[in-house]
């Protein structure tokens, strides 16, 4: 049994701007030199599908790394701070899965299946908007849909989301561990939590009558029934906002992006919208923009490897499926492919993500009416990309694109 800190692993510069514009060569060399571990300067990389699977089902030898990234950050006793190390994703183990077991029954495949058709709506009006621009910022417009729907589903005006967008991105930096962004971070909070506080007192003090309780009214009985605290309550408020908009919004920029490359595959999403399911599940399996961390309690082995006590290790779930071990043809995009190895883009165990249908729901009602309502899109300038790890993906994809026939005769 070797140490880990005693092998000679590749060195991934994650921390470079210019690594998240293209990280599978990055991870394609790594693997060639140890098949599933590399090294950050902020600890291990498990770099293999199979590895981030078997590891993470030790996640009872592992906690949270919250308080370390607020530590990294020297945020200590300050609003993002703060708010990083009591929100939902900080906790393990019975309190995590006591306010997990609240928020459950609201998140399920079958709740998001009740939303579709407010989805459908929403992305309909915003390409009715859109549309006639000829030209725009995808990323931009794709930011819209999923606040705009989770304003929708909270009972808030979406008017507030020109005031909210910056919040919510900068907020997404979080697990980047830039000093360049705390400032933003810091601020994005302060706007975060002003705007939840005022949510609940609107509703408190204008309740709905006569009408199915939405998602606002059903936490908030919870914290009159005392379930939720008040703190837990707007804490839970932020992050389903922010956790919504992040995943949604740059999944659906990233499957643009991809599609923009395969107009046959594109075209055939406005004409087939089971297809366009399909073409989303590649979408997570290809390049997703998720990465998670532990802090390890004990020392655990793998495959004769300890990795020690104390250590951080990192799991790219965004890259983990783009290898030959585990897809057939791993670098084509193929939306009939075999999927005996399923993507893992929404991560593993207990905190795997919460709003996962309500995600794919979201980004396969948005790709089918897009593709249907915006024929033959092709970039007009380049894209850059968000800071990787963290909440990975491209920041501006600006785009233009034919008219369907209804908005021509329109």
């Amino acid at each position: 049994m070797q140490k880990g800190a005693d092998l000679d692993l590749p060195y991934l510069t994650m921390e470079e701007d210019a690594f998240a514009a293209d990280p599978f060569p990055h991870f394609k060399k790594a693997r060639e030199e140890h098949p599933w571990l590399a090294r950050w300067h902020l600890g291990y990389v498990v770099t293999d599908y199979q590895a981030t699977r078997d590891i993470f089902a030790m996640e009872d030898k592992m906690s949270m790394m919250y308080d370390g990234i607020v530590d990294i950050m020297d945020a200590h006793d300050t609003p993002w701070g703060e708010f990083q190390k009591r929100h939902m994703l900080s906790m393990m183990g019975d309190p995590h899965k006591r306010l997990r077991d609240i928020l459950a029954p609201y998140f399920t495949p079958r709740q998001a299946n009740i939303h579709r058709p407010l989805m459908q709506r929403v992305i309909k009006e915003l390409l009715d908007e859109w549309v006639p621009k000829k030209a725009f910022d995808f990323e931009e417009f794709a930011s819209f849909f999923p606040i705009t729907v989770m304003c929708r589903l909270i009972g808030a005006d979406p008017k507030v989301i020109p005031g909210l967008r910056s919040a919510m991105e900068a907020i997404g930096l979080s697990t980047s561990m830039d000093k360049r962004w705390l400032p933003a971070m810091q601020e994005g909070v302060i706007t975060m939590e002003n705007f939840v506080d005022d949510l609940v007192a609107d509703r408190r003090a204008n309740p709905r009558t006569g009408e199915e309780p939405d998602l606002l009214d059903l936490l908030m009985q919870s914290h009159d029934s005392d379930e939720l605290t008040y703190r837990e309550l707007a804490d839970v408020l932020i992050f389903l906002f922010v956790a919504g908009y992040d995943t949604s919004k740059n999944m659906l920029t990233l499957t643009m992006r991809l599609l923009i490359d395969r107009p046959e595959i594109y075209k055939r999403c406005a004409e087939d919208h089971e297809y366009s399911r399909l073409v989303v599940e590649e979408s997570f399996r290809y390049a997703s923009t998720t990465s998670n961390q532990r802090i390890l309690e004990e020392d655990i082995v793998y495959n004769d490897v300890l990795l020690e006590k104390g250590s951080i290790v990192w799991f790219t779930l965004s890259v983990a499926m783009h290898d030959p071990r585990y897809a057939d043809d791993f670098e084509t995009f193929d939306p009939d492919r075999d999927r005996t190895n399923r993507h893992i883009g929404f991560g593993l165990g207990p905190h795997i993500c919460l709003g996962q249908y309500i995600a794919r729901a979201q980004i396969h009602e948005g790709l089918h009416e897009i593709a249907r309502r915006m024929p033959n899109p092709r970039t007009t300038g380049a894209q850059g990309y968000r800071p990787f790890p963290g909440t990975w993906g491209i920041r501006g994809l600006p785009i233009e694109f034919d008219q369907a026939e209804e908005d021509v005769t329109a």
